[in-house]
């Protein structure tokens, strides 16, 4: 031990003796119940470690994240909550949440999304009917500048809207054949470029 943690010791030692002293005082007379509160804060203590500790492997468990592999040749994203990938695009320079769907032959973006990528959804002509699991829908076609995942971007992408009532965006088949290769695994989705 240095000369500079020496009174660095001390104080808390003397710390703790008072501390320790003012809780015996206090408790004197219920020595009992003392214990049993001097265990129940000592496990939520533990507790507190534990989940500390424990945090990447619960983070990544509940709200799992993809992964670009820094030479850009993959991106790798973990199944999400109800067995779905989820990935975060930038679509002309707003990140949009997709679900991983390779029934779906578009792009499809919720009219919020569209709207939040620059879409002018007012002024679209909902000509287009697609079939889904709700029923049929209306349906218009625009064109974003770019999407991109990590340093993975295509340019010019036909993104079909959906008029009608759908949490999450689509990322089906149109942008997904961009990839050369797409694998399902146990551990996850990998698309690599």
């Amino acid at each position: 031990m240095d000369s500079e943690n020496l009174p660095r010791l001390i104080y808390l030692g003397i710390l703790l003796i008072a501390v320790g002293g003012w809780v015996f005082a206090e408790t004197r007379h219920s020595i009992g119940k003392s214990i049993r509160m001097l265990m129940a804060w000592g496990l939520i203590f533990l507790g507190l470690i534990a989940g500390y500790g424990l945090w990447e492997d619960v983070r990544r468990d509940l709200a799992p994240r993809q992964t670009v592999l820094q030479d850009g040749s993959a991106v790798q994203v973990p199944r999400g909550p109800g067995g779905h990938y989820f990935l975060d695009v930038n679509v002309g320079g707003t990140t949009v949440k997709f679900i991983v769907d390779t029934g779906a032959t578009d792009v499809v973006l919720t009219l919020d999304d569209a709207r939040a990528v620059g879409i002018d959804t007012d002024n679209l002509p909902f000509l287009g009917v697609a079939n889904t699991a709700n029923g049929p829908v209306k349906t218009a076609f625009s064109t974003v500048n770019f999407m991109s995942i990590g340093p993975v971007r295509y340019s010019r992408v036909r993104v079909a809207i959906n008029g009608g009532e759908m949490r999450e965006s689509l990322l089906g088949m149109s942008f997904l054949s961009r990839f050369e290769k797409i694998e399902i695994g146990r551990d996850g989705l990998t698309l690599t470029p």
